[in-house]
């Protein structure tokens, strides 16, 4: 296992970049420590799989480094960075018993057959694939397979990551859940540092213990699930992550007071850095549904749709053209009522072209720490 350290990475498919836009990947600055489980999650086309392969050595970045344990391995090929992937379409020898695949990795290495045994057991029992080690992987099912692929990443113990790109892509609804949990089990057990890359929000927040979020080349946001939940640094954030995502409505700032719709709005706390971006730059009030409650005080809205999900109502409100969801585990009201919306003047922030632009109350922050 490894720390890896990106510095000053960016990296562009064309030969002479000349703006920001020509680059696929921004500038990106981080560190991942050693055992830890990260991911890497965003829309198709944000450039993590760009990342993942400049990571793994098949892309050379433009400019900046990657460092293994401080040692810088930017110009080192695939197989000398001691790295193991498992892709989004299993990669497994169809015509080989599922032993012998889990063995490939280490016989490939000249590994001791004791050494071979003792870990492909170990493996096996872990990703429940004892019964099946005398089987042809060819017969077997599309998550089995998948299983196999992880394993054939998991059963050298001395790579430096073990990178995971879209790895239930291709598993069945009902069985990505099996999964996860699995992957996230094995984590805990191996503590090997792992990546996992991915598009779908459930999979990053149920596996990594840091996430960090990717729009168009761009970090956005690196912190835990409940950070990126709890408290957005970027407007996408807020959207990409929660269901529904977070509300985002524009909103007019004078003499430091947000105003929606002509009503002035309670913010977390005071709008900070450059006064002067908040009337110059795009403003937006960003609250979760879970913090907009339905009562008769606030701000008059008429409900435009009410869906039952199950655990709770989504009710999805209009304010002049601003659409605004609320959750509520309480009775509903109907489509087409009159209703008052209520932010949560803790959870409702102020974002500048994007970027969070309020900080909590010193009373708020000491609260947050209690809790």
């Amino acid at each position: 296992m490894a720390k890896i350290t990106l510095s000053n990475l960016r990296h562009s498919y064309l030969p002479n970049p000349s703006s920001d836009d020509d680059y696929a990947l921004k500038e990106i600055d981080l560190d991942w420590n050693d055992g830890g489980a990260y991911a890497l999650l965003g829309p198709s086309g944000c450039g993590k799989s760009t990342l993942l392969n400049i990571i793994s050595g098949l892309l050379v970045p433009s400019e900046g480094q990657i460092l293994f344990d401080g040692a810088n391995v930017t110009d080192l090929p695939p197989d000398q960075r001691n790295i193991a992937q498992v892709f989004q379409f299993p990669v497994i020898y169809d015509t080989m018993s599922v032993y012998d695949n889990l063995a490939f990795p280490l016989r490939n290495r000249g590994r001791d057959e004791s050494v071979v045994n003792e870990r492909v057991m170990a493996i096996a029992e872990m990703l429940e694939l004892t019964e099946m080690l005398d089987q042809k992987a060819a017969g077997l099912s599309p998550d089995n397979k998948q299983k196999i692929s992880m394993g054939r990443g998991l059963v050298r113990e001395d790579v430096n990551v073990v990178m995971f790109d879209e790895p239930l892509t291709v598993i069945d609804p009902h069985l990505k859940w099996k999964l996860r949990s699995k992957l996230k089990e094995l984590h805990q057990r191996v503590k090997a540092t792992m990546i996992y890359v991915t598009h779908d929000q459930t999979e990053a927040l149920t596996f990594a213990d840091q996430v960090v979020v990717m729009q168009e080349g761009e970090v956005v946001q690196i912190g835990t699930p409940v950070e990126l939940f709890d408290r957005p640094a970027h407007t996408f954030v807020g959207h990409f992550i929660g269901s529904p995502g977070m509300n985002v409505l524009t909103c007019e700032v004078t003499d430091g007071t947000a105003m929606f719709e002509g009503h002035a709005v309670t913010l977390e706390g005071p709008i900070t850095g450059n006064a002067h971006a908040a009337s110059t730059g795009r403003t937006e009030i960003g609250i979760r549904p879970e913090f907009v409650s339905i009562g008769k005080t606030g701000l008059p809205a008429t409900v435009t749709k009410v869906s039952d999900v199950g655990r709770h109502v989504v009710v999805e409100c209009h304010i002049g053209e601003h659409r605004i969801n609320a959750i509520t585990e309480g009775a509903a009201p109907a489509k087409g009522d009159a209703v008052h919306l209520e932010f949560a003047p803790d959870q409702t922030r102020l974002y500048i072209d994007g970027w969070v632009a309020t900080e909590p109350t010193p009373a708020l922050q000491a609260t947050e720490k209690e809790g």
